[in-house]
């Protein structure tokens, strides 16, 4: 009896957990869209339909020939297809569609998407990430007059329309204010081996600032010294004009020579408010790029906000404790997509594992999107979206529901075949599969699972294995009981005896739907994950479940003496 009670808790604590994990549920989640903080409600349904049974995002991606020319689009799209495919998959969306389209165009289609905005950054997102020393030897300062004077032979130096012709007040007088951490997407602190960024403001006073002025041209009026050496911020009504200049290749070719210019990734809010974009002057060879990292992983860096984890393999690891060992105290950018993240103070030699910190402005669902971006990988060539639609479900109401209907007669004959046959041991046998529908269910919620046509296929598939296991029990049983055992000792045999024969069955077929999962795509992956996930609920169900059922009916009083079977 104390056995028994311990399996009717265990049966009760997976039917709770099944109910809990297929409840529908509202969420509330932060989201930092530009710098403003917002706080979306979304309602999420754990079982989702894939396109064929309810439909959903279709993306069409081209390459993007604004930012140069591809010398083999073809080629590169074929990679960038790859690249592409991983990042949906690692998005948690079941049953995508990813395929080319002639040589210049990717279709992306994606069911039962929540945030259809944040796919689509997600898809386009180019994920190049490199690690760069700030220049500390004032090289763009010395260069301002030449850039300033190249900016009046293009007709480019006046100030942008609308913006403020005034003399500005350079940052290093206003950084006595706080810095208004909610505006910036990214903070001064990364973690790992060791990298620390303090954000004290006679950090800022200690660097010379450019001195600013109506009648200098737009770099010299513009530029204001940051909080660290190569840091400089730009107040927004002058940003879209730099950054027009600083795209021009007269501009380019002008620029210290081994430095590069690129632009922080948000706006940040200094003194009374006024919002400035950070520039950064970089040596142009990276120390390393994400081309040696291995892993990344979201987590939550304590008071600085989310992160990201990374890790490097052996030679990576061996160039970055090198080159960081030889900058200790030198500042570090990190730069993801041509965009600074944040500029750390290398305090020590960093290793194989690093971590990237976010601030307290941003979301975990944005460290997770970074780690997830740095794990598929860089895009090969900019892609551009060119149509975004809803689409209905492919294969049309009709077949849905023709689908729908075969499953549920099929499964309606089984349940029939099961009591006639075997009556009461049958009954007990139907019990096992109610939980075993339950159990299947949640476990695809619990894999995020998108439930299609061929799903629904593999499901009530798994639904004849789960009956073929309770045939081999019961004909074990029925043997016993021939041979004259009673009832209690014929079902115990009949269970342990049949187990072998069990395991064997579903572990081929188990064997067979890893092998659809790992070399499938699309439909076959939906159809193998529904078959492993019954082959798992019907183990469960047929071995422990069943047999439980059984030992309440034997647990009376009355000791039975047959058993209808």
């Amino acid at each position: 009896m104390s056995n028994l009670k311990y399996r009717l808790l265990a049966i009760a604590a997976l039917v709770l957990v099944s109910a809990w994990s297929l409840w529908p549920r509202t969420t509330i989640e932060r989201v930092n869209r530009g710098g403003v903080i917002t706080f979306d409600t979304i309602s999420r349904v754990p079982l989702k339909r894939g396109l064929d049974l309810r439909g959903g995002m279709h993306l069409a991606l081209e390459i993007d020939d604004s930012r140069g020319t591809v010398a083999d689009p073809a080629d590169a799209l074929s990679r960038a297809e790859r690249v592409v495919r991983n990042r949906i998959d690692q998005f948690g969306v079941a049953e995508p569609v990813v395929q080319r389209v002639g040589d210049d165009r990717l279709i992306v289609e994606l069911p039962g998407i929540d945030d259809p905005q944040r796919a689509i950054e997600l898809v386009q997102q180019s994920g190049f990430l490199q690690f760069q020393i700030t220049d500390k030897t004032n090289a763009l300062e010395r260069v301002v007059p030449r850039l300033d004077a190249i900016a009046r032979e293009l007709g480019l130096a006046a100030p942008v329309a609308g913006g403020d012709t005034a003399p500005r007040t350079a940052v290093g007088g206003v950084m006595s204010g706080l810095l208004d951490t909610s505006a910036t997407a990214a903070t001064d602190s990364v973690g790992g081996d060791s990298a620390a960024a303090g954000r004290a403001a006679d950090s800022a006073a200690a660097i010379p600032a450019l001195t600013p002025g109506a009648s200098g041209g737009p770099f010299q009026r513009s530029l204001n010294a940051g909080q660290i050496p190569g840091q400089f911020y730009v107040a927004l009504a002058d940003f879209q004009l730099l950054e027009a200049l600083l795209s021009r290749p007269e501009i380019i070719a002008a620029l210290p020579p081994g430095k590069q210019v690129k632009w922080g990734v948000d706006s940040v809010a200094l003194g009374a408010g006024q919002l400035y974009r950070p520039l950064y002057v970089l040596d142009a060879r990276p120390i390393i790029t994400g081309e040696a990292l291995i892993d990344a992983r979201p987590s939550q860096s304590g008071l600085d906000g989310p992160a990201v984890d990374f890790q490097l393999n052996n030679e990576g690891g061996r160039r970055f404790r090198v080159e960081t060992g030889r900058h200790i105290n030198d500042n570090m950018a990190i730069v993801l997509d041509d965009r600074v993240v944040s500029a750390p103070t290398i305090n020590s030699a960093i290793g194989t594992r690093g971590q990237i910190t976010l601030g307290v402005g941003a979301n975990l669902q944005e460290a997770q999107d970074l780690a997830l971006v740095l794990r598929a990988g860089s895009l090969p060539v900019p892609l551009q979206v060119a149509e975004v639609r809803n689409i209905g479900p492919s294969l049309g109401q009709d077949a849905v529901d023709s689908g729908v209907r075969a499953g549920l007669l099929g499964v309606f004959l089984v349940i029939l075949i099961m009591i006639i046959y075997y009556k009461f041991s049958g009954v007990l046998a139907v019990a096992g599969l109610a939980m075993f529908t339950l159990f299947t269910l949640a476990m695809l919620a619990g894999l995020d699972a998108v439930l299609t046509l061929p799903g629904i296929a593999g499901f009530v598939l798994s639904i004849g294995m789960a009956v073929d296991a309770n045939f081999l029990i019961f004909e074990r049983i029925r043997e016993e009981l021939d041979a004259g055992r009673t009832v209690r000792a014929a079902v115990d045999s009949g269970f342990q005896n049949a187990l072998s024969a069990i395991i064997d069955s579903n572990a081929t077929t188990a064997i067979t739907a890893a092998v659809l999962y790992q070399f499938g795509t699309g439909p076959v992956r939906g159809f193998a994950v529904t078959l492993l996930a019954g082959i798992a609920a019907s183990m469960v169900t047929a071995i422990f479940v069943v047999r439980t059922f059984f030992l309440v009916w034997l647990s009376r009083k009355q000791t039975p003496q047959t058993l209808s079977i």
